[in-house]
């Protein structure tokens, strides 16, 4: 029988308010036939070193393959992924996962250019990846491959400045849960709906409303796969859509399946990554 498992770690301090989590995902082998292997779009960008084994991705009709010790940048995915590990053996992966606030603070590129795909940071920015990347593969422990992938980041860290629009845009989807409109940030703002898609593709890959989707839905599934009551899951419904069919769509857009579909089957995968 095949274990798996997410191992959360604290992020540096100087880090945490860009990074929504970092794990470590450890495999004794490919997961069972009977897992959906899926993993649900919770707006985050992931930065991903395979340190053994390698990990396969179907994204869409795409499939991305990263080899054991590579390191890749995951753009913003709104479709649902199927994942598994390259080879049936061991896999470890350390994973650190951006929050919308964090990615261009770190990585000058296009982001709508990535946006659910799955490139090789040595593509993405040269020799800086090149180097890092020669780093963590001679380094022998994974603590000590945690702490070069975190003093990378503080570095990056340093050379950017924020954009107080675009963060103050992202903390308000965040904390109204997903609900917020583009009229009101417009109103807000005092900037065109236009500018700020602009701005949003410019620093995540996508525009507010989309993301504002993900996030709304994000925080339904979070509870969803961890067992909330179905009366209080009923109650969220219209609470966060507009009547059932909403829902339904926005269900079926990032999970690949509908609700009943996928509480028969097994996502222990979805479940432990939310919970990671």
């Amino acid at each position: 029988m095949i274990h798996f498992r997410f191992i959360p770690i604290e992020p540096h301090p100087l880090l945490s308010p860009y990074i929504a989590k970092i794990h470590v995902f450890e495999s004794t082998g490919r997961l069972s036939t009977d897992e959906r292997k899926l993993i649900v779009p919770n707006a985050n960008l992931k930065l991903t070193l395979t340190y053994r084994n390698g990990i396969v991705a179907g994204i869409g009709d795409k499939t991305f393959t990263q080899a054991e010790n590579k390191l890749s940048l995951t753009g913003l995915i709104d479709s649902p992924v199927i994942i598994d590990s390259y080879e049936d053996a061991k896999t470890g992966t350390i994973i650190i996962e951006f929050n919308p606030l964090g990615a261009y603070r770190f990585f000058q590129l296009s982001y709508a250019e990535v946006k659910n795909q799955i490139v090789e940071l040595t593509d993405l920015i040269g020799n800086q990846a090149e180097e890092l990347l020669s780093q963590l593969v001679d380094a022998n422990s994974i603590t000590l491959k945690l702490q070069l992938l975190q003093i990378f980041l503080i570095k990056q860290l340093e050379k950017t400045v924020a954009d107080p629009i675009y963060d103050y845009c992202i903390n308000r989807i965040l904390s109204t849960d997903g609900l917020l409109t583009v009229a009101q940030l417009e109103k807000e703002t005092g900037y065109s709906s236009r500018w700020l898609h602009r701005k949003f593709s410019e620093h995540l890959g996508t525009g507010p409303k989309n993301l504002s989707e993900i996030v709304r839905f994000k925080q339904f599934y979070r509870a969803y796969s961890t067992g909330a009551e179905f009366k209080w899951l009923k109650e969220q419904i219209y609470h966060n859509y507009h009547d059932q069919s909403h829902f339904i769509r926005a269900f079926k857009r990032f999970t690949g399946s509908t609700p009943t579909d996928l509480q028969n089957s097994t996502n222990e995968l979805a479940t432990k990554h939310y919970m990671s």
